[in-house]
C-alpha cells in the first residue's frame, strides 16, 4: 500500500488526479492545466484500433494514442509543436495512417527501453504541466460480453459491434496498476473521473482492480464529470444515472461523491448533427442521480467548436477547483471544531 502523505504536511497546490483516455480527457485538461493545481492524468492503456494499434503489434509497446492526446493537452508549447504531434501521415508505405506523436513514443520507448520512462522524457520535451501515466505497464485486452452472450474482443471493435453491451472485463483480468498511479492517488485531494467513452476508455482504468482499490481506499472527494453526449455502440439511451450505474456495477458498489452534469439545451440543429451518427444529449435525470446520493452540479458547461460539441474546458476546471476548495474549507473548519 502507498504511502500517505501526513495531513500537517504544507501542500503548494491542489493535487487533483484525472482518471480516463479519449478525447474527453484531453479536452478538460486543456482547461485544468491553467488553474493552481498539480495534475496527475493516469491514462487507459486498451487501445488496439489505427495507428496505436499497429505498433503495440509490430513493437511489442503500450499503445500510445491516449498517452500522446494527454501529452499534447497538456503542453505548454507552441501552437506549431501541438501540430506536429498530432500530425497524421496520409501517404507512404507503412507510415500511412501512424500519428506523428506516436513515432516519437514509440522511437523514444526504444532508447528508454522503458515505456513509463518514454512518456517521463517526451513531458519534458513538451514542457508538460503535471505528470501522465498509463493506468498498467502490461499489455491489456479490453473484452466485451453483449446481452446475447457473444464476446467482442478488442476496444475498438466493441462499439462496431451493433450490440448492447453486458459488462466489459480485461484480459487479463489481474493486471497490475503502475506504483506511481497508486501513490498518486493516495496523494490526491480530489480524484477526476472522465468524460470519456465509459466502457472504453473509463472502465478500462476501474478494472485495474489494484488501481480501483485505492480509489476507493481514498478519503479524497470523488467526481464523475459526465458526457454531453450518448456514444453509438456504447452508452445509446444512456441517461447521467446509467452512466454511474455501470460504472458501480463493474466494480461493485459506489464510490462517487459528485456528479457534474451539463445542464444547456443543445441546439436543435446541433442535435440533428449528432442524431445522423445516432448520438443524442445525456438526459440530467436529477431525481435518480440525488437517489444515487450523489451531490449533483448541472450548469450549462458546453462549447461548440469546429462543428463538435465539447465541454468548456475552462468553466468545467474552474467549477472543480472551487467544489474542491470548498470541500476542504468545510473539513478545515469541522477540524478546528
Amino acid at each position: 500500500m502507498p504511502a500517505r502523505r501526513m495531513g500537517n504536511q504544507p501542500s503548494k497546490s491542489l493535487r487533483i488526479v484525472v482518471i480516463g483516455g479519449g478525447t474527453g480527457l484531453s479536452v478538460l485538461l486543456r482547461g485544468l492545466k491553467h488553474e493552481p493545481v498539480h495534475i496527475t492524468a493516469i491514462v487507459t492503456v486498451a487501445d488496439d484500433g489505427g495507428s496505436s494499434g499497429r505498433l503495440r503489434e509490430e513493437m511489442d509497446m503500450l499503445p500510445p494514442g491516449d498517452i500522446r492526446n494527454v501529452l499534447t493537452a497538456l503542453a505548454d508549447t507552441e501552437p506549431l509543436m501541438e501540430k506536429v504531434m498530432q500530425y497524421r501521415f496520409s501517404a507512404g508505405t507503412g507510415l500511412a495512417g501512424h500519428n506523428l506523436g506516436n513515432l516519437l513514443l514509440a522511437a523514444m520507448n526504444e532508447i528508454t527501453g522503458d515505456f513509463v520512462t518514454a512518456v517521463k522524457k517526451l513531458s519534458g520535451v513538451l514542457a508538460v504541466r503535471g505528470d501522465v501515466l498509463p493506468a498498467s505497464t502490461q499489455s491489456i485486452l479490453l473484452k466485451a460480453e453483449m446481452e446475447d452472450g457473444s464476446i467482442v474482443t478488442g476496444e475498438s471493435q466493441i462499439p462496431l459491434a451493433g450490440k448492447q453491451i453486458k459488462r466489459v472485463f480485461l484480459d487479463p483480468e489481474d493486471a497490475v496498476p503502475l506504483s506511481e498511479a497508486l501513490q498518486a492517488i493516495a496523494d490526491a485531494d480530489a480524484i477526476l473521473i472522465g468524460p470519456g467513452s465509459l466502457y472504453t476508455s473509463i472502465l478500462p482504468n476501474l478494472l485495474v482492480k489494484g488501481l480501483f482499490a485505492e480509489i476507493e481506499r481514498s478519503t479524497a472527494p470523488k467526481f464523475y464529470i459526465c458526457n454531453v453526449m450518448t456514444q453509438p455502440g456504447e452508452t445509446d439511451g444512456y441517461t447521467a444515472s446509467k452512466h454511474v450505474e455501470v460504472m458501480y456495477q463493474h466494480v461493485g458498489g459506489p464510490f462517487f461523491d459528485t456528479i457534474i452534469v451539463n445542464s444547456a439545451e443543445i441546439p436543435l440543429h446541433v442535435q440533428e448533427k449528432y442524431a445522423e451518427k445516432g448520438a443524442a444529449p445525456v438526459k440530467c435525470d436529477l431525481p435518480q442521480l440525488k437517489q444515487l446520493g450523489l451531490h449533483v452540479v448541472a450548469k450549462p458547461l458546453v462549447t461548440f467548436e469546429e462543428g463538435f460539441l465539447r465541454h468548456d474546458a475552462a468553466a468545467v476546471s474552474k467549477q472543480v477547483v472551487s467544489l474542491i476548495k470548498r470541500r476542504r474549507g468545510v473539513s478545515r473548519k469541522k477540524v478546528k471544531e
